[in-house]
């Protein structure tokens, strides 16, 4: 009989010289080729020049219409630039365009010696202002007549001009830039006209007209 202690025992180790050997058995191979473990598979190569073709077509659309998207931006941004500045010319223009009559009684003023004391000051301060906004005076007697810069008003002719020439401002003109917001009214005068001399002939002298004019005989009729 045996004792519950004889059942505990772990049974003795085998002896490797009594004990047959036992058989290993190896990995057999994947016949497709597929490599077993966290090894990566490689799909074929027309497969995979494929997905490559297909990837670029892609990224091409894809940077066009960025590149056109970007395009677009630009030339939308520059339109907008464009008009808010014209917008902003618009304003000032129709601003200043407004304040020349206060202008014209400002030289009027000034040419009869009535600008002093606070009006002097007053008048410096807008004319100091409108000359920030970008209005130029023009206009002077002696400037050569340009139908871009100046309204004739009156025309004379003097012998001291060889061109049409201002002779009187009556109202100053006025621009922004390159834009005339009033032109200068003026009277002007041109070069006298040149005529040509009388021609005076001689006594006896034969115009040159009748020179080469043949006189034909004149026949005469006997009557009996």
């Amino acid at each position: 009989m045996t004792s519950a202690r004889d059942s505990d025992e772990a049974p003795a180790p085998a002896d490797p010289e009594t004990e047959p050997a036992q058989p290993t058995t190896e990995p057999e191979s994947d016949p497709a080729g597929e490599v077993d473990g966290d090894e990566p598979v490689l799909a074929d190569e027309p497969e995979l020049t494929d997905e490559l073709a297909e990837a670029e077509q892609k990224l091409g659309e894809l940077t066009a219409d960025l590149q056109r998207l970007q395009a677009e931006y630009v030339n939308y941004k520059r339109r907008v630039d464009r008009d808010r500045e014209l917008v902003k010319q618009s304003a000032v223009f129709t601003v200043l365009a407004s304040l020349l009559p206060v202008l014209d009684d400002i030289d009027r003023a000034r040419e009869h010696g009535e600008v002093e004391g606070g009006f002097k000051a007053v008048a410096d301060s807008l004319e100091r202002a409108v000359a920030a906004l970008g209005l130029v005076k023009y206009g002077a007697p002696g400037d050569e007549f340009d139908p871009n810069l100046h309204e004739a008003l009156m025309h004379a002719h003097s012998p001291d001009v060889s061109t049409t020439t201002c002779q009187h401002i009556v109202h100053a003109g006025y621009r922004i830039g390159a834009r005339v917001v009033r032109p200068a009214r003026v009277t002007v005068v041109d070069p006298e006209p040149v005529t040509a001399p009388p021609v005076v002939e001689s006594a006896g002298q034969v115009p040159a007209a009748d020179e080469d004019r043949v006189v034909e005989p004149v026949e005469t009729t006997d009557q009996d």
